[in-house]
């Protein structure tokens, strides 16, 4: 059953939300476009648009006034991206404080100033916006420390409590989930009882930027103790509304939607946001009869968008006589079931590979690196040599060294098709986001490659092609994660994809980096993400090995060793001066004392044989390079019969 209250009809029992509360069940108009005003005041973007509210305390105080003269009821502060991860952006982390209760004594101000002449009640909102930088597991900054940094801006937004400090927090365009539970989680740390509207933003299909669908967000964010959800920014005002009735159903709180002014285009060298005021004025009447009762705009709207949309409001009442907000019997009080997980296969069932791992059986394989060109036939005649030899498994890496390569699930999928012995497909984030990842992934799966190697990549400065553009999205870490999700039939949005990818999941190591704290913390982040097996870069000095082995011990997984032949004494430098490798002078003096190539490579073999003798009780198997394609100098380290490979 509905109440009337204030011309609008509310949920029945709704009114336990901090928010229905503050506002007694009625609709409300929030404000628009900050940082639209102060771009056309002429501040430039490259300005802290959040500093502003201690360098031109004027020009912002203006602006609120102009939207609580349009109509507004709530005002937002200045203090988007007033965190110390943004401010610290332009050296300004120290002034936190500052900037934030600076933004919330103008928007006092002139609610003040508007209360006293018009005697019309108005809010005061402390606007917080995305930290800008990536959290665990996809990203280095930890959930504690966004928390943290978070509650920092709360505790200034609110200090002195209602009408003096913020009324209410409005948290806005939140692109991950679980970074929005991080501001929920601050908010209720420093300030209880204080309303929390929590709003995400969408792609163009309605969906979190993070693959979470709006009934996801919803559920999520209810249970998680937000007073209001909904979503702001977006593609526009009918994006807003998609997701506005896809949340409606799945939890009993106020809504919040707050779209942009349509997609911005470039016109003439300007920005400029084609939606009028009386196109978003429409959808505001077709968002609050979808549901939603805090409405506002975002990027692009103006004063003139903020006047027309109230209009629109004073219309609906007078037309409609109010909007009945739905009762959804039992929605979002339930706990979130449980995710949509499907178990993969037991590690043993996944691959060939993934069998002996779990077996405990010595493994090898021999990286073979894809060709400049489009054709392989020098590949796939090494892999199948190396196939009838009793190679266990072939590497293949993904354009190492930054260097343009024939795709390496390409060749993946050549040596297995063609050869029949297994590949371990290795994958970086260097030229990928998040969803050409999660593509391509689904579609290695479903093509039979079951063994990937999850890495970072090496930076395109590294290349042949200096100036190309790099994507790292995620690091290594966060690949793990996405792989693992997949494993259990999960997008990165906790969204089912029917089926697990069953893939066996490895990840690289460096036992002889300088930094080894580093180098031992993300290893454990690895395994803690996900990873079933490690394999090595080369190891020329086996105390480094032990060492490395001696630091993982308490989350220690399966360890291949890395296993390069040398060619020459040039070899051997490069690997130590330009790589880093840890390299023993001992064997620089070896290489040195070859009295030709040919000894050279020689002495090579014998070092890499020394190595693998030496690891082999230590570790459950050895990957072998096959130095500049010559596949019979990786054949005579495993002690395999000689082949001639073209």
């Amino acid at each position: 059953m509905a109440d009337v209250v204030g011309g609008t009809k509310v949920v029945s029992g709704a009114g336990s939300s901090a928010v229905d509360r503050l506002f007694a069940g009625e609709t409300v108009l929030c404000d628009g476009a900050m940082g639209t005003m102060l771009y056309a005041r002429g501040v430039f973007i490259n300005r802290c648009y959040d500093e502003l509210n201690l360098s031109q305390p004027e020009m912002v105080r203006e602006i609120h006034a102009e939207y609580l003269q349009a109509g507004a009821e709530v005002i937002e502060t200045n203090t988007f991206g007033g965190n110390r991860f943004r401010l610290g952006l332009h050296g300004l982390q120290d002034q936190v404080h500052a900037i934030n209760a600076a933004g919330v004594k103008l928007a006092r101000e002139s609610v003040n100033q508007i209360r006293d002449k018009q005697a019309s009640e108005a809010f005061v909102a402390g606007s917080i916006g995305p930290l800008g930088v990536r959290l665990e597991p996809l990203g280095k900054v930890g959930l504690d420390e966004a928390r943290a940094a978070f509650a920092e801006q709360i505790q200034a937004l609110v200090e002195g409590g209602p009408g003096v400090g913020a009324d209410l927090l409005i948290v806005e365009t939140m692109t991950s989930l679980a970074e929005a539970e991080q501001v929920i989680l601050a908010a209720h740390q420093v300030a209880p009882g204080t309303p929390v509207v929590v709003m995400m933003t969408v792609d163009e299909e309605g969906n979190c930027l993070d693959g979470a669908s709006a009934e996801t967000a919803a559920l999520k964010l209810t249970s998680w103790g937000a007073d209001a959800v909904g979503c702001n920014c977006s593609a526009g005002p009918a994006t807003v509304l998609s997701v506005i009735e896809r949340m409606r159903p799945l939890t009993p709180l106020p809504l919040a939607a707050m779209p942009n002014a349509g997609i911005p285009r470039a016109v003439e060298g300007r920005t400029i946001y084609l939606t009028s005021p009386e196109y978003m004025a429409s959808f505001t009447r077709k968002l609050v009869k979808a549901g939603a009762s805090i409405v506002g705009g975002c990027c692009g709207t103006t004063p003139s968008y903020t006047r027309a949309m109230k209009s629109s409001l004073r219309a609906l009442d007078a037309m409609e006589g109010g909007v009945e907000i739905m009762q959804r019997s039992g929605a979002g009080k339930a706990a979130i079931s449980a995710e949509s997980k499907v178990a993969p296969p037991p590690l043993a069932e996944r691959s060939k590979i993934g069998g002996m791992i779990a077996a405990g059986d010595f493994v090898t394989m021999v990286e073979i690196v894809p060709p400049k060109g489009i054709d392989c036939s020098k590949e796939l005649d090494g892999a199948a040599q190396l196939h009838r030899l009793g190679v266990d498994a072939i590497n293949v890496p993904d354009s190492p060294r930054a260097s343009a390569r024939m795709s390496a699930q390409s060749l993946c999928v050549q040596i297995q098709q063609h050869v029949g012995i297994e590949t371990i497909l290795h994958y970086t984030c260097r030229d990928r986001n998040v969803l050409s990842i999660q593509s391509d992934l689904l579609g290695a799966s479903s093509i039979g490659l079951k063994n990937i190697l999850c890495l970072t990549g090496d930076p395109p400065k590294l290349g042949n092609y200096p100036n190309a553009t790099a994507v790292f999205d995620v690091d290594a870490i966060g690949l793990v994660n996405v792989v693992h999700n997949l494993n259990y039939g999960l997008d990165i949005g906790k969204n089912s994809i029917g089926e697990s990818t069953g893939f066996t999941i490895s990840v690289a190591a460096n036992p002889g980096v300088q930094d080894m704290d580093q180098e031992v913390r993300r290893f454990a982040f690895k395994v803690e993400a996900g990873a079933e097996f490690a394999i090595t870069q080369p190891v020329f000095d086996m105390r480094v090995l032990e060492e490395f082995l001696r630091r993982i011990e308490q989350f220690r997984i399966p360890v291949v060793a890395g296993i390069w032949p040398l060619t020459s004494l040039r070899n051997a430098e490069f690997m130590k001066n330009d790589l880093r490798v840890s390299m023993p002078d001992e064997i620089i003096a070896r290489m040195a004392a070859a009295a030709s190539p040919e000894a050279g490579r020689m002495e090579g073999v014998r070092i890499a044989q020394e190595m693998l003798a030496e690891a082999r009780p230590m570790v459950q198997g050895v990957q072998v390079s096959a130095p500049f394609g010559r596949y019979s100098v990786a054949a005579d380290v495993l002690g395999l019969a000689e082949v001639e490979v073209a």
